[in-house]
């Protein structure tokens, strides 16, 4: 099976490198249709690699060479297809060969598009390091990989200043966090002496429990940059600059599931010290319904879906830091689905709008674009959590445990959230296609997008379906390396009574949604309020950074540029050079050629030396 694991790996860098040769060229459809080709290719042999892991309970681990030998420092270039390696490789694969397939059409029009698609498997291809790697430092090359590819693809219009800006944004910040994750890793090896999973996890127990909770700590502000946790979170909604399928490889199946997943391949560690768990999954409820509230209000399309990633994220951050990391990694397989239908289907609207994202200036396009509404309205359901779809298992799910563990406070922020989640998806699906259409004054003229996109988004509208059917095979598949879950200790009866609340408020979420927008929305005069400007505003906090954090900074720099730089240093070197010049110049004398001059110079020197000698004969 060790070919299925390369062909997995490298398909995606062959069509990044095909699309590369061609970047400085004119547009060439075949780079697209190549590319997406080698990641269908790619997502085969994933799914082989998955049916052969699943059949037979085993593992494919190939050591390609030694990679770092150095003394006591043995990193070889590993990789690793096991239980959940498997589950990511699959959702990474599937999302990304329907986005390639999608972004032909997409960005048919752009001078980019070779260029485009060369980053776009390069994305790609990292998040296959990231998640088939073997031990930490591999994980990490992958993990910089995905943050230079987003920096790359979130500023692919670098012409527009806003562009360049939030590409510069989410990769600062996330350097910020991941020097947290890279200190973790150096606190690995120094203690263990070696990064290999294998190795790292049978040790770790050995280690003071002090320092496990540093590692802990440490690993899990990489994550919470990376998956756009507070307080990092301001990059996510800013990232939407890029082009619309890059958000929904972005938010579905790559760069943000990473921190997930990290959390779920440390669960070893993170068991051994429950209190960082629960300190995880408290920061996950704030951030989920922290999110929702902001996408309550939001009046452009990709934000609003952007801020429900960031919102599903904190629940996939509530599973895992309760221990349930197979729960986690469930709703992160379900979520992929639904979600980059969503972007996709906002890709096709904008596409339609002349890349207009304002809901206010939409209604009525149902009409126009039917296949691309039914599709958003099923995704939508998913993502409200409503059976029989896909999210009502995985979310529920999350629920569950919540309850199960006694983290009643928890349960209650996440069962909220349900609901505004609910409403603000469908707010987002009566505003663009069920409203009175506004777009006419405006000037646009909306139109369905070509056959072969819709295509590519029917196969992650039926899995956003009908994934959550699965449930029983995916713990039958995770259980083998996740052996920290536990099945739920709740009674059926209770169980049935925590469902039924949980459909009832995501349905009163939808009802209450339909219903305020079929009359027209709320008043006017909410807009006006206070707490709607908190939350038009995201409760200020990127105001605060800006002005308390960027603008510090700036002085700070300032400062140490205009004083220490200029004034201090650049003051000192320019003394001593000119001390040396000047000392060079004055000596010059001395190469004068008048030996009368030499001579006098020579028994001054003399005399100089022996009453130096006297003196430190007398003084000794």
């Amino acid at each position: 099976m060790e070919k299925y694991l390369y062909i997995a790996l490298f398909a995606p860098l062959v069509g990044s490198i095909f699309a590369a040769l061609f970047s400085m060229s004119k547009k060439n459809i075949i780079t697209g249709v190549v590319t997406s080709l080698m990641l269908f290719i790619s997502m085969i042999a994933s799914l082989n690699l998955l049916y052969y892991i699943y059949t037979t309970d085993s593992i494919v681990h190939v050591r390609m060479l030694d990679w770092i030998k150095v003394g006591n420092i043995d990193i070889p270039f590993g990789f690793v297809v096991d239980h959940i390696s498997i589950v990511m490789m699959s959702v990474v694969t599937i999302v990304s060969t329907m986005v390639h397939i999608h972004s032909i059409g997409y960005m048919d029009h752009d001078k980019g598009f070779n260029r485009y698609f060369s980053y776009l498997s390069g994305f790609v291809f990292s998040m296959m390091i990231l998640v088939m790697s073997d031990n930490f430092a591999g994980l990490f090359i992958g993990w910089e990989g995905v943050g230079l590819c987003s920096w790359l693809l979130i500023g692919f219009w670098y012409h527009k200043n806003s562009a360049a800006w939030a590409a510069n944004e989410a990769f600062i910040m996330n350097r910020i966090a991941d020097l947290g994750m890279l200190v973790g890793i150096f606190f690995i090896y120094w203690n263990i002496g070696s990064l290999q999973y294998e190795i790292v996890f049978a040790n770790i127990d050995s280690l003071p429990m002090s320092l496990i909770v540093t590692i802990a700590i440490f690993l899990f502000i990489g994550a919470m940059g990376k998956s756009a946790q507070f307080p990092f979170h301001t990059w996510l909604a800013d990232a939407m600059e890029g082009p619309t399928p890059v958000s929904a490889l972005i938010h579905a199946a790559t760069m943000v599931t990473a921190g997930v997943y990290l959390l779920v391949r440390t669960n070893e560690i993170y068991t051994t010290v429950p209190q960082v768990g629960y300190v995880i999954a408290c920061l996950g409820a704030f951030v989920a319904i922290f999110a929702a509230s902001m996408a309550l209000v939001n009046n452009d399309m990709k934000k609003i879906i952007a801020y429900s990633t960031l919102s599903q994220l904190g629940y996939m951050f509530v599973a895992a830091g309760l221990g349930a990391y197979w729960v986690a990694l469930f709703h992160l397989a379900t979520h992929a689905f639904f979600k980059s239908v969503l972007f996709l289907g906002a890709g096709n609207v904008m596409h339609a709008m002349n890349n207009e994202l304002d809901i206010r200036k939409m209604g009525g396009l149902y009409k126009k674009m039917k296949a691309t509404a039914i599709i958003m309205i099923i995704a939508s359901i998913a993502l409200s959590g409503i059976f029989p779809f896909a999210g009502f298992f995985s979310k529920d799910k999350i629920l569950e445990v919540a309850f199960d563990q006694n983290a009643i406070f928890l349960w209650g922020i996440l069962l909220i959230t349900a609901g505004l989640t609910s409403f603000y998806s469908f707010r987002l699906i009566m505003r663009v296609f069920f409203m009175k259409p506004t777009y006419e004054e405006y000037g646009y003229h909306p139109h369905e997008t070509y056959p072969f996109v819709i295509a590519a988004m029917i196969p992650l509208g039926i899995l956003a379906s009908i994934a959550g059917w699965f449930e029983h095979y995916f713990v039958r598949l995770v259980t083998y390396l996740l052996p920290n879950w536990e099945s739920t200790t709740i009674v059926h009866s209770t169980e049935y009574i925590l469902i039924a609340l949980t459909s009832l408020v995501a349905i009163g979420g939808i009802l209450l949604a339909v219903y305020k927008y079929n009359k027209g929305g709320f008043s006017k005069s909410w807009e006006e309020t206070f707490s709607y400007k908190v939350l038009t505003n995201q409760y200020f906090i990127p105001l605060f950074y800006d002005k308390v954090i960027c603008k510090a900074y700036f002085l700070i720099s300032k400062f140490a540029f205009k004083v220490v730089d200029v004034k201090i240093i650049d003051a000192i070197v320019d003394f001593i050079a000119k001390f040396i010049y000047k000392t060079g110049e004055n000596s010059v004398v001395i190469q004068s050629s008048n030996l009368s001059q030499s001579l006098k110079i020579m028994t001054a020197g003399v005399l100089f030396i022996l009453i130096l000698i006297a003196s430190l004969a007398i003084f000794k």
